[in-house]
C-alpha cells in the first residue's frame, strides 16, 4: 500500500506521499493477534498513527475496506493516513493522529462506559475493553500522564494499553532504562504492568547451555547497539556477541550452532513479533478488568531492509528492495492486493477463518440511539441585571428541577472549576457521580457549605482535575456514547474561556471525531478585569470560527442565552445531511457540538417577549437591535458582554443622527459560515442564495459606515463590512490585557462608548458628535 503510494501511483504534485513502513512493520504482528483472536466486538482500539496501514489491511481482509480506498492510501477519496472515525469508511473506533491523544482517549472513553452502566443504560450489553496501541515515542506527551492521574482517581478499569516499544523516535533512538520508568508509573497508578521482551525463539535459546549468558548480554545492551546490529545484520550480531561474550565454550558453541541467518532471526526474535508469545499474554488478561500496560519489545521496520536504523522512521523502501521482498514472501508480481497470496493455505479455509473472527460477529459497531426530546423552551427567571454566566447556572438549574428523560441524559464535567462556572446548583441537586458512594464529610459533620459534594452512581456530574485537555477528551468520550455504545448523552462541560487554547488539541480532536457536546466558556475577554493578562482571553472568539464541528455563540443577554442553550440541546443530536439549509446557508441538518463564549458582567436585561422570527434570528447569528433608517449614516455592531457600551454609544449619537443602527450580533461564526457557503451557492449557479447577515445589513445604505466592536480580537467582526461593500472600523483587544477595573480597560483598548464614538467620527468626517470628549 505505502510503496504504491510513493513509487507506482502517478503523482503530478511530486510531494512525498510517505507512509511509515517501519512504524507499521512494528505493530503488525501485535495487531495480528488482537484484530483475529483477542479483541471482541465490545472492544474499541484507538491505533498509533502511524500504523494505519495495517489497520487498513486488516479491515480490506475482514471485508470493511475497499481495493479502491486501499490503491488510494493518502491520496484524495482512500483511506487516511492516519485512521479517522469521519473520514474513513472501515470501522474506525477513535481517530488518531496527533500523538498521545488516542492513547488517553481510551481512558476516557472506559469512564463513560462505567457511567452508562452504573445508570443501568448498559444492563444488556457486555462491557468492552478500550485499547491503546501507542509507541513509546508517544509517551513523551504530556497529556498521557494528565490522563493517567484522572483514570487513577476514577478508578478506572476495562483499559488495556499496548506500549509498542521499539526503541526509535522520530528523530533517534530512546534513552536507556525508559521501560523502567513506564513501569513504575503505570503500577503507581494502579495498573497492572506486563514486560513482553522474549519471542519463543530467545526463550528457547535461553534454556540451551550457555543461554544465561546471552539473555544477560541482550538484557544489559543499549538501545543504541541492539538498533544498530538489528540493521547490519547476522554477521554483526556474530562479531560483536563473540566479542563481549569471549569463548566461554557454552555461549560460544550457542552461537556457532546458528548461521548468520539464524542469529540474526534469534537475536530480533523480541515478544512484539511473536505471534503465540502475544496470545499467551493478551488472552491470560481477559479474565479481570483491572487496567493493564503491556510494555512490548519489538523493532522498527521489522523484517525489513531498514530494520533498526536510526532513519528509518520516514524512510521508504526503494523498488528494487520491495522486489526483494516480494519473492521472500512467495507473491507474484501484480498479485500484490489479492487477499491471500503467498499462503499456503487453501483459500476456503482462510475465508471461513475470517469469517468466525471473533471481532466481526456483531458487524460493524457503529452504532445509533434515539434523539432525547428537548423542551420547547428552557426556562428561568430573569433579574433586571445578571451576567450570562449567572444566567446560564440558572437555566441548568431549571434543568435540574426537572424529572425527565431530558434531564436524566445530560452530563456535565468540568476541571475543577465547577463552582466557579455556576454549575453549583446543578450539582447540589443531580450530584457527582463516582462508581461508589462517598458523603460530603462536611455536610456529614453538620459544617455549613453552600454546596453539597455528595458522590454516588446517580450523580451527573464528573468532576476533574484541572487539566483542560482532560476536559475535551471526556467530552469527546461523552460525546461519542450514542455511536460507541448506544446510548445517548447530552454533555455540557465548563472552563475558563481563555483556557480553552489549553485543551485546544484535544477540542481539535473531538471535534474531528465529530463528538457531541456544549462547552460554556466563562468568563471571557479583558472584561475579567482583576484577573489580568493571563486571565483575560482575545483569540478565543476566531478559535470558535475557524474550529470545524462547532458552532460558536456570544450572546449578550440571558433570554437570548435561553434560546441559544436550547438550540444547542437539540442540535448535538443532529445528524442528517450536510448539505446548507437554502434558508440561512448554515449545515444545521448534519448538527454538531457548541461553544458558548459567557460573561461574569452583570448587565441590565432587556424587558422584552421573544417571538419565532427573533428567536430565529438569534439562532442564526445576529438580529437587530434598532434597525437604521432609510438615511442612516453609521451602524454600530457588538457582540456579548459590550451591549452596554454599544447602547450607550448609539444613544448618544442618536440625538444627532436618528437613522442610527444598532446590530445585535450572537454569532459571528454561524454569520460568517452562512455568508461563505451562499457565496459557494452562487458561484455553482444559484443566484438567489442569500445568507442570514446578507439580509440584514441590505437595509444598511450604500454610503453607511459600520463600526464593530468585541471583547476579542477586532477581526471576529471585521468581515462584517465585506458583505455588502461597507466602510467599516472594527474595534477590539489585539494585545495582552492587563488588571484594572471594567471603565479602565475598555478605556484603554478603545471598546467604550467614548471609542466607539471616536471610531464613527472617522467613518463620517466632517460631522462631529457632540457628546465625544477628545
Amino acid at each position: 500500500m505505502i510503496h504504491h503510494a510513493n513509487h507506482v501511483r502517478p503523482n503530478d504534485d511530486g510531494l512525498k506521499v510517505g507512509g511509515h513502513q517501519a512504524s507499521s512493520a512494528s505493530l503488525s504482528t501485535i495487531m495480528t493477534a488482537l484484530y483475529f483472536s483477542v479483541l471482541e466486538p465490545e472492544d474499541r482500539v484507538a491505533v498509533k498513527p502511524h500504523a494505519s496501514p495495517v489497520f487498513h489491511a486488516i479491515q480490506y481482509l475482514l471485508g470493511n475496506q475497499t481495493l479502491g480506498k486501499l490503491k488510494n492510501f493518502r491520496a484524495f477519496g482512500g483511506a487516511q493516513s492516519y485512521p479517522s472515525r469521519t473520514k474513513d469508511t472501515d470501522d474506525v473506533d477513535f481517530s488518531t493522529g496527533s500523538v498521545g491523544l488516542g492513547a488517553a482517549q481510551t481512558v476516557f472513553a472506559s469512564l463513560v462506559q462505567d457511567y452508562l452502566k452504573a445508570k443501568d443504560w448498559f444492563a444488556d450489553r457486555r462491557e468492552g475493553r478500550m485499547i491503546a496501541l501507542l509507541g513509546d515515542a508517544e509517551m513523551d506527551e504530556g497529556n498521557i500522564f494528565e490522563a493517567l492521574l484522572e483514570g487513577w482517581k476514577h478508578g478506572l478499569r476495562n483499559t488495556w494499553w499496548i506500549v509498542d516499544y521499539n526503541r526509535q523516535s522520530l528523530d533517534a533512538v530512546v534513552r536507556e532504562g525508559l521501560w523502567e520508568r513506564f513501569e513504575a508509573i503505570f503500577r503507581n497508578f494502579g495498573w497492572e504492568v506486563q514486560i513482553l521482551k522474549y519471542g519463543s525463539l530467545q526463550r528457547a535459546a535461553f534454556a540451551e547451555p550457555g543461554g544465561d549468558a546471552l539473555k544477560h548480554w541482550i538484557d544489559q545492551c543499549p538501545n543504541q547497539l541492539y538498533s544498530a546490529l538489528t540493521f547490519q545484520g547476522g554477521a554483526a550480531w556474530r562479531k560483536r556477541l563473540l566479542d563481549d561474550l569471549g569463548d566461554q565454550g557454552q555461549v560460544s558453541a550457542l552461537i556457532d550452532r546458528r548461521s548468520d541467518a539464524e542469529l540474526q532471526a534469534l537475536m530480533t526474535n523480541l515478544a512484539g513479533h511473536d505471534l503465540p508469545v502475544l496470545l499467551e499474554a493478551f488472552e491470560a488478561s481477559t479474565s479481570h478488568d483491572r487496567p493493564v500496560c503491556f510494555i512490548t519489545y519489538t523493532i522498527k521496520g521489522y523484517g525489513l531492509p531498514l530494520a533498526g536504523h536510526k532513519d528509518n522512521h520516514a524512510g521508504l523502501m526503494t523498488p528494487a528492495q520491495v522486489g526483494v521482498l516480494r519473492e521472500k514472501m512467495s507473491i507474484r508480481e501484480g498479485h500484490e492486493w489479492e487477499p491471500f497470496e503467498g499462503l499456503a493455505s487453501e483459500s476456503d479455509t482462510l475465508e471461513a477463518f475470517l469469517r468466525q473472527v471473533p471481532f466481526q460477529q456483531m458487524g460493524r459497531r457503529r452504532y445509533s440511539a434515539p434523539r432525547i426530546e428537548v423542551p420547547d423552551r428552557l426556562e428561568t427567571q430573569i433579574a433586571p441585571s445578571m451576567s450570562t454566566q449567572q444566567g446560564f447556572g440558572l437555566l441548568m438549574n431549571e434543568i435540574a428541577k426537572q424529572s425527565s428523560p431530558f434531564a436524566e441524559r445530560v452530563v456535565t464535567t468540568s476541571p475543577d472549576v465547577t463552582v466557579s462556572t455556576n454549575l453549583g446548583a446543578w450539582v447540589n441537586r443531580r450530584g457527582l457521580f463516582a462508581r461508589e458512594e462517598l458523603v460530603d464529610l462536611f455536610r456529614k459533620e453538620r459544617i455549613p457549605s453552600t454546596f453539597a459534594w455528595d458522590f454516588s452512581p446517580k450523580g451527573q456530574h464528573l468532576e476533574l482535575g484541572i487539566a483542560e485537555m482532560n476536559l475535551f477528551l471526556m467530552l469527546s468520550a461523552l460525546g461519542l456514547s450514542h455511536s460507541l455504545y448506544g446510548e445517548r448523552l447530552l454533555p455540557v462541560g465548563t472552563l475558563y474561556d481563555p483556557f480553552i487554547e489549553r485543551g485546544l488539541d484535544a477540542l481539535n480532536y473531538a471535534c474531528y471525531q465529530d463528538a457531541r457536546f456544549i462547552v460554556a466558556a466563562t468568563p471571557s475577554g479583558v472584561t475579567l478585569a482583576p484577573e489580568g493578562g493571563a486571565h483575560q482571553s482575545i483569540a478565543t472568539p476566531l478559535i470558535g470560527m475557524a474550529q470545524d464541528g462547532l458552532a460558536s455563540f456570544e450572546p449578550a443577554f440571558v433570554d437570548e442565552l435561553a434560546i441559544i442553550m436550547r438550540f444547542a440541546f437539540d442540535y448535538i443530536q443532529r445528524g442528517g445531511s450536510n448539505e446548507p439549509d437554502r434558508g440561512n446557508w448554515l449545515r444545521d441538518a448534519s448538527g454538531g457540538s457548541v461553544y458558548l463564549r459567557l460573561s461574569t458582567r452583570t448587565i441590565d436585561q432587556p424587558n422584552r417577549q421573544i417571538d419565532a422570527g427573533m428567536a430565529a434570528d438569534i439562532v442564526n447569528g445576529g438580529y437587530w437591535l434598532r434597525k437604521p433608517g432609510p438615511n442612516a449614516e453609521l451602524v454600530v455592531a457588538y457582540t456579548g458582554v459590550l451591549a452596554p457600551e454599544a447602547l450607550e454609544a448609539v444613544g448618544l449619537m442618536a440625538e444627532d443622527r436618528r437613522d442610527i443602527g444598532l446590530l445585535a450580533v450572537t454569532s459571528a461564526d454561524r454569520l460568517n459560515a452562512g455568508w461563505t457557503a451562499a457565496h459557494l451557492g452562487k458561484e455553482q449557479g444559484m443566484a438567489n442564495a442569500q445568507s442570514h447577515v446578507e439580509r440584514l445589513l441590505s437595509i444598511m445604505p450604500r454610503d453607511c459606515g459600520l463600526v464593530t466592536v468585541a471583547d476579542g480580537h477586532p477581526a471576529t467582526l471585521a468581515w462584517l463590512g465585506s458583505v455588502h461593500g461597507h466602510r467599516t472600523r472594527s474595534l477590539g483587544v489585539e494585545h495582552f490585557g492587563q488588571t484594572g477595573t471594567i471603565a479602565e480597560l475598555y478605556r484603554q483598548y478603545g471598546i467604550d462608548a467614548q471609542g466607539i464614538m471616536k471610531a464613527a467620527q472617522t467613518l463620517i468626517p466632517g460631522k462631529p458628535i457632540r457628546h465625544l470628549r477628545h
